[in-house]
């Protein structure tokens, strides 16, 4: 099907939330504590929608299922998960299980791995990525004895930086910090800290220590990564991470650039600028804010304009 399939985007209210996927993307957010939009998902959480075409009003999770021949996947369940983050607040303290751990205690949900690219970020900006623990005896008493500020690593982040955040590392993002983070589908995290905060009826969130302890890589420290760059046309391409979870690019938008017809499906988002798609005569705008998937074997086609775009697959 050369028809791309724009999608319809679910909200979510979080304690640490705010306004900045209105103010930079112009969407209509349902309250100013508004922490995460859930752009690309087939989870039963949080279902986007078809917005156009063909398949238009459709849930992305029936879509999967009624029509395999988009996707060409093994998959039971759309195994990806693109979110925006507006992190007004710091995020709790979390660690989220593999596959093997999610399987067996969560009802089968699927593990958690995650990777993030920062959107924006106020000046001095930190996330949480890793701990300085060297034993789970270690990571156990400085969890015990409250030492925050011994235990967590801490990293300054601007944006257009990039981190891949596998299952079991301990992490959260802090305050002022927007992402585009891309999973796997699950919405298991376990928490670990939460700055003893309490939510509007006074009650403290629920920490999940004893499964966050089982499953938290021991040692852990960030190792940046290096990462490759080609030109297609008018499109810089950089990979980011290719494994066996989701292979994750940066497309750099400036002009015009042709592609073959794609051998599996591919999610975008654009995070920056408006373009256009365009196949068999067919344009498609392209804005900042805009989320769509191209069906596997869509094209060829082109992109033009200028515009920035993550694009991801499994």
């Amino acid at each position: 099907m050369n028809e791309p399939i724009f999608l319809e985007p679910v909200f979510k209210d979080r304690i640490w939330g705010g306004t900045k996927l209105r103010d930079l993307f112009g969407y209509e957010i349902p309250n100013d504590h508004t922490g995460e939009c859930w752009a690309i998902s087939a989870h039963p959480h949080g279902q986007s929608v078809v917005r156009q075409g063909t398949y238009k009003g459709k849930r992305l999770g029936d879509l999967w299922s009624e029509h395999p021949e988009l996707f060409a996947s093994d998959s039971k369940v759309f195994p990806l998960l693109t979110k925006i983050l507006d992190a007004s607040d710091d995020l709790s303290v979390q660690v989220h299980p593999d596959d093997i751990y999610a399987g067996e205690h969560e009802n089968g949900e699927l593990g958690k791995t995650e990777c993030w690219y920062i959107v924006d970020a106020e000046p001095g900006s930190v996330i949480v990525y890793g701990h300085e623990a060297k034993s789970k005896e270690e990571l156990v008493r400085w969890i015990e004895e409250g030492k925050w500020d011994t235990l967590l690593t801490k990293i300054e982040v601007k944006p257009g930086d990039f981190f891949y955040v596998p299952s079991g590392t301990i992490h959260a993002l802090g305050k002022g910090i927007v992402v585009l983070e891309t999973q796997q589908s699950s919405d298991t995290t376990y928490r670990v800290y939460d700055y003893d905060r309490k939510d509007s009826e006074g009650n403290t969130r629920e920490l999940h220590l004893e499964k966050a302890i089982d499953v938290t890589t021991v040692p852990q420290s960030y190792q940046p990564g290096s990462y490759q760059t080609s030109q297609q046309g008018g499109t810089e391409i950089t990979t980011f991470v290719s494994n066996e979870f989701f292979s994750v690019q940066k497309w750099r938008v400036t002009g015009p650039a042709q592609f073959e017809k794609n051998k599996t499906y591919q999610l975008f988002s654009i995070i920056e600028g408006e373009g256009e798609l365009s196949v068999e005569g067919q344009a498609y705008p392209l804005r900042k804010g805009e989320h769509f998937i191209l069906p596997v074997n869509f094209g060829p086609y082109e992109v033009s304009g200028n515009f920035e775009a993550v694009v991801s697959w499994n």
